[in-house]
């Protein structure tokens, strides 16, 4: 096999960027653990949800704005429902799929959440790059998401944050 390896420049980049893929979900679940007793993802499938119309998405809607496999996020929801946070409903429109609501709780406990979760962001992401800096990262996300997500499903999810 013929591999063309990584020079120098490349392997150093990608072992940095290796390193904020290890580190950075661990800060984000940590700082949300502690303040707000959610992992990060449970806080995104209720970001997610605070975000649409009703509060309400089909889980397979859901599955997809959170890239979770339907098994993964039926759990997490199923642990939000026991909390309060989230109620599972058959859904009006097609009585085989299953929509999931943000209750009163939920909602709150996004308001409540969302404060710290941000400081965190911006402490270690937002605040320690130049404004050309951060441009750079949204460009290179874009670059690296048309890769790892060829058929642009998520695109519209990821574009609704675009400034105008």
């Amino acid at each position: 096999m013929n591999t063309p390896w990584l020079s120098s420049e490349q392997l150093a980049a990608w072992v940095r960027f290796i390193g904020v893929v290890e580190l950075l979900p661990g800060v984000l679940d940590s700082q949300l653990r502690r303040d707000a007793q959610l992992t990060h993802f449970d806080y995104y499938v209720l970001a997610q949800l605070s975000e649409v119309e009703d509060h309400t998405l089909r889980m397979t809607a859901l599955a997809e704005r959170t890239a979770a496999t339907l098994a993964r996020l039926s759990h997490v929801v199923q642990r939000l429902e026991a909390r309060g946070l989230v109620d599972r409903f058959p859904c009006p429109q097609d009585r085989r799929a299953t929509n999931a609501r943000l209750t009163e709780a939920g909602w709150a406990k996004v308001q409540e959440s969302a404060p710290g979760h941000v400081d965190t962001v911006r402490e270690y992401v937002v605040d320690v790059l130049t404004p050309e800096q951060l441009a750079q990262l949204g460009s290179i996300s874009d670059a690296l998401l048309r890769k790892l997500d060829p058929g642009n499903g998520r695109a519209e999810i990821y574009r609704r944050y675009d400034p105008v």
